[in-house]
């Protein structure tokens, strides 16, 4: 049964939104948050990997050790106190907060963070393959994490790495601890409760899943026992608002508390109101050419993969099209982490494109080019529509709800598609392991869903994990760029940096370059306003 504050909620949202224009008012306590919330399909930490759910991780779960909001490269204490690593470097030994307790009330357990982790793995959802970084397996990870005591749990691993990777590691959304007596009797099938979690919660964050609606809206309840502090809030209504104008609408009117993902235009109409505010922040994220090599020899030619390059107006997009809200980029690794490469070797050149196709047999060709049903990502893809036509490639944009995107690109069920993806921790394996590592097509990698099969270079990313010399480290992570950026089936194109528009009276928000955002600070102050929309 829903609780008093959704019912609340969700009636003030109704009634706010039927509000005249003039003096608009939303409910006190709950902030409303006007997004697409469209690529959502689970919000499981194991399944859970897309913009919406990460966004929102933070604000249901913990970890056991969780990056610094303010220093990302700084891993504090969050569910457990205390940590020691084994005389051995293959182990670490945490002890628990022993007042932490998850939203239901129950105590964490060291059974809860093994079930936790263990069932991640044996999962084996789509954000699996960074906990398989620590050579666990479905087969081996029960024995490779154990309870020391009530208060103590070890984790162990036999992948050749440190303890400070396994922390870095462990900050990742995939790492999350949940109640696993909440989850236990919501089991079916040996589900370990997916089913169930793809929209309930059973975390110990600020904040509890109360109803999600697909495609409508997601309301969140307080969480007032969350180790750490209960947050400023009531609540949290994240509404569902596809088009960004309405978004911008929404909250100029003060219909809305806080809009995400508006574009140039939108916030630039914004920027001189009384009525808001704009929060700048850096962002890690990236946005791609995923090409699909195993969907006909001709996606599969490194010929195409060159060529493609070239068909890609970066500057154009960057500067004319999103004007500066975005920047070119062309590693997999963003501006920010260390060994990030910063130049930027190709631009348009249509003239050249052609004669790398002409010189590989490679004509005139139609593609499926499915996307996000998002002006952001349609204003690329008719910009690469028109550019790659130049070259006799016909990018047939088939746009699409971004669940469905994401469940076809992960299927292999595309040819081409224009994808997003930010960093899981702050370390430069977190985007070498997605963009560099496919042995068998058994991890869950983009290099997989590309249908990319590439032991050797795999077998390069797992020794600059292994490098303990950080300068060496670094050298062999900008090794791994200039080889993917020269040829692969991927055309990294920007670089994010995100504007986020808060209404009058709402503080506190925060939100890290990874993405990772933080709403148990955000406050806000009831304040009728009289919409300016002069």
């Amino acid at each position: 049964m829903r609780s008093r504050i959704g019912l609340l909620g969700f009636t003030a949202l109704a009634l706010t939104l039927q509000a005249p224009a003039a003096f608009a008012e939303t409910p006190p306590g709950i902030a409303i948050v006007a997004q697409s919330i469209d690529d959502v399909t689970s919000f499981d930490p194991a399944e859970a990997f897309e913009s919406t759910t990460g966004q929102v991780a933070n604000a249901l779960y913990q970890r056991l050790v969780q990056a610094d909001r303010d220093e990302s490269a700084a891993i504090k204490p969050a569910l457990a106190s205390s940590w020691e690593a084994g005389a051995d470097g293959k182990s670490l030994t945490f002890t628990l907060d022993k007042d932490a307790k998850f939203a239901s009330g129950n105590p964490v357990r060291p059974e809860d963070v093994i079930f936790s982790l263990t069932r991640a793995v044996k999962l084996n959802k789509a954000p699996a393959f960074i906990l398989n970084e620590l050579g666990w397996t479905a087969d081996n990870v029960d024995a490779a994490i154990s309870k020391v005591d009530d208060g103590k749990v070890r984790l162990s691993w036999q992948a050749d790495v440190g303890p400070s990777f396994v922390l870095a590691i462990l900050t990742a959304n995939v790492a999350s601890v949940l109640d696993e007596a909440v989850l236990a009797p919501q089991a079916s099938n040996g589900d370990f409760g997916n089913g169930w979690l793809k929209s309930h919660s059973a975390g110990s964050g600020a904040f509890k899943i109360n109803s999600y609606t697909a495609h409508e809206a997601l309301v969140l309840d307080a969480n007032p026992t969350s180790p750490g502090g209960g947050p400023k809030l009531q609540g949290l209504v994240f509404r569902n608002v596809p088009d960004p104008a309405a978004r911008r609408l929404l909250v100029e009117q003060g219909d809305a508390d806080i809009a995400r993902g508006l574009g140039t235009d939108q916030v630039e109409t914004l920027r001189d109101k009384s009525q808001v505010s704009i929060y700048a922040t850096p962002s890690a994220r990236l946005e791609y050419l995923l090409i699909n090599t195993k969907a006909n020899p001709t996606l599969g030619n490194p010929a195409f993969w060159e060529a493609a390059r070239y068909l890609v107006d970066y500057e154009g997009i960057a500067r004319n099209l999103l004007r500066g809200q975005y920047r070119v980029h062309q590693a997999f690794l963003p501006a920010g982490f260390p060994g990030a490469l910063g130049d930027t070797p190709y631009k348009l050149d249509v003239a050249k494109a052609r004669k790398i196709l002409a010189d590989a047999g490679i004509g005139p060709t139609r593609i499926s080019f499915p996307v996000f049903n998002e002006p952001l990502f349609l204003t690329i893809a008719q910009s690469l529509q028109q550019t790659f036509g130049q070259a006799g490639l016909t990018l047939d944009i088939q746009p699409g709800v971004s669940s469905e995107i994401f469940a076809k690109a992960r299927s292999g069920q595309y040819e081409v598609t224009l994808r997003y993806w930010g960093p899981d921790y702050f370390d430069p394996h977190s985007n070498a392991s997605a963009f560099a590592v496919n042995r068998d097509n058994k991890r869950n990698t983009i290099a997989k869903q590309a249908g990319w099969v590439i032991p050797e270079l795999s077998d390069e990313t797992a020794a600059a994990v292994r490098e303990r010399d950080p300068a060496r480290r670094i050298a062999l992570y900008e090794e791994l760029q200039r080889k993917i950026q020269k040829s692969s089936p991927y055309v990294v194109v920007l670089q994010d940096s995100d504007e986020v528009v808060l209404a009058k009276g709402v503080t506190g928000y925060f939100q890290n370059p990874q993405g990772d955002v933080f709403y148990d600070r955000v406050e806000k102050r009831a304040t009728p306003v009289r919409a300016d929309t002069n």
